[in-house]
């Protein structure tokens, strides 16, 4: 059975993406565009216009052009978007990096997705000026890198600035590749996903059917812009629309709540992990937040209870939306007002947008009621994994169905629930954690004959890495030395937090890791 949005249908929309976002930058003037909430600087839409066609031709300048990559390596600042529009305009593609990342998952990343120039900042700049050297050393490649603000030793990207013309160049929005996010998607390790001009765009417009935000709003940004959540929620969106983005260049807990008050915030988009925050830290129950209206919670599973104690402390309307990288990202969304939707749903289908629920071991759609895996067809859907077409091929199949590897089901008036993955990607506090990275990483050690992965609940509920350990006969090593071994090559948040030593890994015939016999024998998923 295929599933259709209760909305109607939206264009297909064939823009260039800072076309499509910055149109009406010049006609907002002196409206705030961008607040950077450590320093109380403010960008105009005015001067974030100014700022994108200086650098676009400066950039130009350097060679960049259409389909060069460039790599953005940046926590949030308000110039991510400056960099990011700049990119695009000269006809560029904008991959985007992990603040958090180590060296060596950087190089790996600006060598996949062939890199010409990297951004960064100065906070970030010796483990960009280190990841660049391993580029070199194993290419042969040198890579510049400017900085986003000052940085001993290397240009600023506002050194770029030129009163001169970008180049004119053809540009396809249905073909060309606007933004270049890494994802683990269903299972593997990190992969590029080629996001078009039209993906983005389009998913702009279905996004705005169900949930609107105005020139007089107001948009918290706590979430990474690096990740697609927080790229399209608090930039592509909030900006195509006219409102003003409070940017936190990090999460601090105390900024965000002095925020959401003092800076009277309308919407402000999370991951689970800030929700338990708002529904138990003592300092909420003082803040005036009556002007806050909506609070969309993404990028990991919810907890029902979760979300009525916040809808019910804050006194505000709390929904959530679903999505992938590979989906620009949002194919569900709980709608503005809709109070009528059952509170652990995803919401509806966005406009334009089709679904069906498979089984996953036989292929064939299920009966309405049952769960099965969610399979989504829509403009949205991404084109592909950069340079790795079995990959491509294997998450979206000729018909154009992208497999989710979520398990989701669908009641009688169209509310849909996610309720479980297929996929073996670890979701930690919204961060994707692909389990064969760190399996890889485990079996390096001289120490360990055989390793997997699998995530598993903690204390506080979140979804955590353990791994299951076999080490090599007559060697003795410890749960810490081995997650010191791990925590030393990858992101804090890609980090093993809890070691089971065991006898032998489960494995099918072919090789494959049994998980499911892991998860069994672990207390806490049992």
């Amino acid at each position: 059975m295929i599933y259709t949005s209760k909305y109607p249908e939206v264009a297909v929309t064939d823009r260039p993406l800072h076309e499509w976002v910055l149109g009406e930058a010049s006609r907002r003037g002196t409206r705030p565009a961008l607040v950077d909430v450590a320093s109380g600087r403010s960008l105009s839409y005015g001067e974030l216009a100014a700022l994108v066609r200086g650098i676009a031709a400066g950039l130009a300048a350097e060679g960049i052009g259409k389909g060069a990559v460039v790599a953005l390596h940046s926590p949030n600042t308000v110039l991510f978007p400056v960099v990011l529009y700049a990119t695009t305009t000269a006809g560029g593609t904008v991959t985007t990096l992990s603040p958090l990342a180590t060296p060596g998952e950087i190089a790996k990343q600006l060598i996949d997705a062939e890199a010409r120039l990297m951004v960064s900042a100065s906070a970030l700049i010796e483990t960009a000026r280190a990841a660049v050297e391993l580029v070199r050393q194993q290419t042969g490649r040198d890579i510049e890198i400017l900085a986003c603000d000052r940085a001993d030793g290397q240009r600023s990207v506002l050194e770029l600035l030129s009163d001169g013309d970008v180049p004119a160049f053809d540009l396809d929005p249905a073909v060309d590749v606007a933004v270049l996010p890494y994802s683990s998607g269903t299972t593997g390790v990190p992969k590029g996903v080629m996001l078009t001009h039209r993906n983005l765009c389009t998913n702009l417009e279905q996004l705005n059917g169900p949930h609107r935000v105005g020139e007089n709003d107001r948009v918290i940004a706590i979430l990474p812009f690096f990740h697609i959540f927080g790229l399209t929620a608090q930039v592509n969106s909030p900006l195509r629309r006219g409102a003003t983005v409070y940017v936190h260049t990090r999460f601090d807990l105390d900024a965000f709540l002095t925020s959401l008050e003092r800076d009277r915030i309308t919407h402000a988009y999370v991951a689970p992990p800030v929700m338990l925050a708002l529904a138990k830290h003592p300092a909420v129950v003082n803040l005036d937040l009556s002007h806050l209206r909506r609070i969309i919670c993404a990028a990991a599973p919810l907890d029902v209870g979760l979300q009525a104690a916040v809808a019910d402390r804050l006194g505000v309307e709390v929904g959530q939306a679903y999505g992938m990288t590979e989906l620009s990202p949002a194919s569900h969304i709980h709608a503005d007002g809709n109070l009528d939707e059952p509170v652990a749903c995803v919401g509806h289908l966005l406009p334009s947008t089709q679904a069906r629920l498979v089984d996953p071991i036989t292929g064939l759609d299920l009966a309405a009621g049952e769960p099965g895996e969610v399979w989504i067809r829509g403009p949205q859907v991404m084109k592909g994994y950069f340079g790795r077409p079995e990959d491509t091929d294997a998450t979206v199949d000729a018909d154009g169905w992208l497999h989710t590897g979520d398990i989701g089901r669908v009641d009688e008036d169209g509310n849909w629930f996610i309720v479980d993955r297929v996929k073996e990607l670890i979701k930690y506090k919204g961060y994707q954690v692909a389990p064969a990275e760190l399996e890889a990483i485990l079996v390096r050690h001289p120490g360990i004959a055989d390793a997997a992965v699998i995530g598993v609940d903690d204390e506080e509920g979140n979804e955590i890495p353990k791994g299951f350990v076999v080490p090599m006969t007559g060697v003795p090593i410890s749960a810490a030395e081995v997650m010191a071994h791990v925590a030393g090559q990858v992101a804090p948040y890609k980090r093993i937090r809890r070691i089971e030593f065991i006898e032998a890994i489960p494995k099918a015939a072919s090789g494959k890791i049994l998980r499911r016999r892991l998860r069994e024998r672990d207390p806490a998923r049992s």
